[in-house]
């Protein structure tokens, strides 16, 4: 009888959609960030950063996106779904850290 495996970032990406994950989590932030209330100087620069995804010309050469972000930034953006509560938002970002960080 074969048993299912969990998908195990030390051996291969296979079975991981970190690049869709980041994406939707991204979505969950802008829920937050783009509202006038509850973002600051810290969010508005990096909705700057954001907005350069997939855009080499915008940094440098460098080529970013949601996946390195969210690495650069994970503790902030757990900070901030913790201070309002987003417990899905929450789940999906310990998904991406447990697979693609």
């Amino acid at each position: 009888m074969a048993t299912a495996t969990k998908p195990d970032r030390y051996v291969s990406f296979i079975g991981i959609n970190g690049d869709e994950n980041s994406r939707v989590l991204m979505t969950m932030l802008r829920r937050h960030i783009d509202d006038p209330e509850k973002t600051n100087p810290f969010w508005e620069m990096f909705k700057g950063k954001l907005d350069s995804v997939g855009v080499p010309d915008k940094t440098s050469g460098r080529c970013l996106d949601e996946l390195f972000l969210i690495h650069s930034y994970i503790n902030n953006i757990r900070e901030l779904f913790e201070t309002y509560d987003d417990q899905e938002a929450l789940e999906l970002l310990e998904q991406i850290e447990e697979e693609s960080c």
